[in-house]
């Protein structure tokens, strides 16, 4: 295999010169020009093994063109080779510091000009061969993260299903929330790998309830105060399973867990957290939830007509939800109006309020009576 090797030169003598001697010694194939821009746009399109250039040209110098050259990151570490006949130490310098890597007169003469070239060519050979090994290493060690993440968000949707089947649901409810919850982080504008994140976390927010007694979590109707003080349990129950994960998954899963049901106003549970002091992921997946719960049917009560549910995440906006994520909930309505319409669930009533079980129709019912029980 046959280097590559890059000539640019002003003058058609020395450029026929140089190509003869490298390709005469089978050292490498040259494609050559006069024009120094030309070059460099050759330089950008081809990979080399070796860039020689002269110094003295009209419209760019050597110098000029090693700096042009350095700056592509494929030229990092090729052999950049200045022709001149100029000697001068400051010439030199500056052309070391621009990127040179040595210097060969423009009359060449003698067995060491090309033992020199040699060397610089299987230099260059040497460094792309590094460079193409170093990429493709890339490559493997990208292909193998990427399964690993496939493996670990399998394992996370998995066990989320796992949690929502005991919950009496076949996992809507969860793929829901995690559709929700990645509309509300891209409306607020978060990062790309915050979007995907939330999305494959949101669906642990519940996991701490496989340790809540059936007979509280499968109640059909509602919890008493004892009962209640049961279920509030799951939360940090939830933040305890996934704590100290090495995954950033993991550890944003767990903050959700925790903190889902931690109110803007500081009325929540477990730790009464307030405002920003909640975490950002669990007060976007608490808007989510409320919604998906609310428009839910369940066996302690019947679901809501979607703009009922959207009223009130409205009404208490500022209240017990972040009004920023409710905004940016409402921003995308269109989105969140087909992905509520894909569920498989029997007729909402929609009619009026008035129609929904007693806590529900009430203007002023509580959030505990509403959202904090075992959806």
């Amino acid at each position: 295999m046959f280097a590559q090797a890059l000539l640019v030169d002003d003058s058609r003598s020395a450029l026929d010169f140089l190509k003869r001697l490298i390709e005469s010694d089978g050292l490498a194939q040259a494609t050559a020009f006069q024009n120094p821009l030309q070059g460099l746009a050759a330089a950008r399109n081809h990979d080399f093994d070796i860039v020689l250039v002269d110094y003295e040209m009209p419209g760019m110098d050597g110098i000029s063109f090693i700096r042009c050259i350095r700056e592509m990151p494929k030229f990092a570490d090729i052999p950049v080779v200045m022709i001149t006949s100029i000697q001068t130490d400051d010439v030199r310098l500056e052309a070391l510091e621009a990127g040179a890597t040595d210097f060969l007169p423009k009359s060449p003469q003698g067995l060491e000009f090309s033992v020199r070239l040699r060397n610089l060519v299987n230099l260059g050979m040497a460094s792309r061969k590094l460079s193409n090994r170093a990429a493709d290493l890339a490559k493997e060690v990208a292909a193998a993260t990427y399964k690993l993440q496939q493996r670990e968000e399998e394992i996370i949707l998995r066990l989320a299903l796992a949690v929502e089947y005991r919950d009496n649901d076949t996992g809507e409810h969860t793929l829901r929330v995690a559709q929700y919850s990645r509309l509300i982080a891209e409306q607020l504008g978060q990062p790309d790998r915050f979007c995907r994140n939330i999305y494959l976390a949101a669906p642990l927010h519940d996991v701490g309830k496989v340790a809540i007694p059936d007979q509280i979590l499968l109640k059909p109707g509602r919890l008493s105060p004892d009962e209640m003080a049961v279920m509030r349990t799951h939360a940090s129950i939830g933040g305890e399973i996934l704590a100290n994960s090495r995954s950033e998954l993991i550890q944003l899963a767990a903050l959700i867990a925790c903190a889902h049901h931690e109110r803007w106003n500081g009325t929540g549970y477990p730790s009464g957290l307030a405002g920003e002091d909640i975490p950002l992921c669990a007060r976007i997946v608490m808007v989510a939830d409320v919604f998906d719960a609310l428009t839910m049917k369940r066996p302690y009560k019947e679901a809501m007509p979607i703009d009922a549910a959207r009223e009130y995440l409205e009404q208490q906006s500022g209240q017990e939800f972040d009004p920023a994520c409710v905004d940016a909930f409402l921003a995308r309505w269109s989105d969140v109006t087909k992905i509520c319409a894909s569920k498989e669930r029997p007729a909402v009533l929609v009619d009026t309020t008035a129609t929904l079980v007693p806590e529900m129709a009430e203007a002023d019912a509580s959030y505990n009576e509403i959202v904090t029980q075992p959806f």
